[in-house]
């Protein structure tokens, strides 16, 4: 890290960031999309705009602001401005739907809500009034704007609480997964850190920037004063022409981004889909070492994945110096002032990065063990070289293209349906999505035999996000249970329906 991106590092909080390298690089272009560019001064005075725009309708530091809203300029303003504001804010990924929306809304106490207004053909503001949500405007219509002239001071504390995101765990319910500005920025700064990135790249955000890596990726152009291009939907070959238009030399998501790009390159072997690209990296799900092996080999470029979560988006990632082995078949190593501890074969963790707690008291009492260590519910172990291997999950989470997915919230709704006796839904390994989901039922004698798209009807009428239906299905005569408390035994399952093609 150069000695201008450790010294941002040391910012107390988010805003204090924003005006440090507003006022290192006033000039330099910090967002792309489309035919916008916002410079990092530019970006400062539209966040205090916003700031004051808020202020005047009420937000104020502590207040809590959810919003749900895609990847897109306004999108960083809305946070910048609360940032400078010292409120409360809690992203929700766009393509959860009432039931979570819902649940979250109400369980953080939200006092405003930000939306999106009608997106990809989904009203969003219906959605709110539905849900009864309080504060609610379209950020994307009527961002407020106002006198930065009026502002408080902007919050000192970097360690107070002002981050609220979501995961499933793995109950039916999410979980609100508390952050502070200082646990963000010292995510983004291990990031940083390990991708060896300049001055002179060019990124891209091609992933819902409501995801805690969109924090985490600002905070690394902050620290850098690097661009990203952001993209409001991804799909290729669509976003190709982008990349090549702005030069992209640094890309990345999760497993599933590398296969698309992958896939596309093998549409044109011998010529670079996109030429000034010289490092894919990312996260949020199982990398084969398969994988790994064809991008170096057939797209020319690095590779480095790793390994983070909601509680703490940076634990371990590789470096683009590290052995192709490593990189291959670890997570790669932990940043300094990341503590891993192997308990049982357990991974448990400890530094800034980590988050402190859940808004449930009983949820963080549970995932703390007495050192101060989170207890991940991942097995793996450390290598000779400090490289972390990942061999599972005890935790019952679906991870698809890098969301967290509850088996157990699908299989309470499948129970719903007339035809399910009893359901089981596992993750199974996907080259695309890192795991897809597949729903495995038994059926009562004499049913009519269940198709995936009565499954699929059936849970989208529920309200569960398009992302978590299950994308294969399996009837079977009878689950496989142990035989003391009859408990399913999942691991059974992914090994009968490995390999399976989806039904």
């Amino acid at each position: 890290m150069t000695d201008t991106a450790h010294s941002l590092g040391d910012s107390r909080t988010l805003w204090e960031l924003i005006d440090r390298r507003a006022r290192l690089t006033p000039g330099r272009t910090v967002l792309i999309q489309d035919e916008r560019r916002l410079t990092f001064g530019e970006l400062r005075e539209a966040c205090e705009r916003v700031a004051a725009g808020l202020y005047a309708r009420g937000v104020r530091p502590g207040t809590v602001v959810a919003w749900q809203l895609p990847t897109r300029i306004e999108t960083v303003l809305l946070t910048g401005a609360l940032a400078r504001l010292g409120a409360v804010q809690s992203p929700v990924i766009p393509f959860y739907r009432d039931r979570e929306v819902g649940f979250a809304l109400g369980a953080c106490a939200a006092g405003f809500f930000a939306v999106p207004g009608v997106w990809r053909g989904f009203d969003h503001t219906a959605m709110a009034g539905r849900i009864g949500a309080r504060g609610v405007f379209d950020a994307y219509r009527d961002l407020p704007d106002g006198d930065p002239s009026t502002l408080p001071p902007p919050p000192a504390d970097g360690t107070a609480v002002r981050w609220i995101y979501w995961t499933s765990g793995t109950t039916s319910d999410p979980k609100g997964v508390l952050h502070t500005d200082r646990s963000l920025i010292a995510g983004g700064s291990c990031l940083a850190h390990a991708l060896r990135l300049t001055p002179d790249d060019v990124g891209s955000i091609a992933f819902p920037f409501a995801h805690i890596g969109g924090a985490d990726y600002l905070v690394m152009l902050l620290l850098y004063g690097f661009p990203a291009v952001l993209f409001e939907t991804f799909a290729l070959p669509e976003a190709l022409g982008t990349y090549r238009r702005h030069q992209v030399t640094t890309a990345g998501g999760s497993t599933a981004f590398y296969s698309m790009l992958l896939a596309e390159q093998r549409r044109q072997p011998g010529e670079p889909v996109v030429p000034t690209l010289r490092l894919l990296a990312g996260g949020g799900a199982p990398k084969p070492p398969e994988l790994y092996h064809a991008v170096v080999r057939e797209m020319g470029v690095q590779l480095t994945h790793g390994y983070g979560m909601t509680e703490a988006p940076m634990i371990t990632m590789g470096s683009p110096d590290d052995r192709p082995e490593d990189l291959a078949t670890t997570e790669g190593r932990p940043p300094e002032g990341m503590e891993i501890r192997i308990v049982d074969g357990e991974v448990r963790l400890r530094g800034e990065a980590v988050c402190r707690g859940y808004l449930d008291p009983g949820q963080t009492a549970a995932a703390f063990d007495a050192d101060g260590f989170l207890i991940t519910g991942d097995l793996g172990h450390l290598t000779g070289s400090g490289h972390l291997v990942l061999t599972g999950r005890r935790k019952d989470v679906i991870i698809r293209k890098g969301e967290n997915i509850s088996a157990r919230e699908i299989e309470d709704l499948l129970h719903e349906l007339p035809g399910v006796g009893e359901a089981a839904v596992i993750g199974l390994p996907d080259a695309e999505r890192g795991e897809r989901v597949c729903a495995v039922v038994e059926q009562p004698d004499g049913a009519r035999p269940l198709t995936l798209h009565e499954v699929a009807a059936h849970l989208r009428s529920a309200g569960l996000a398009v992302h978590k239906i299950p994308e294969q299905l399996e009837v079977v005569d009878s689950l496989p249970r142990n035989d003391t408390l009859r408990k399913v035994l999942k691991y059974k399952l992914r090994e009968r329906f490995t390999g399976a093609d989806t039904a």
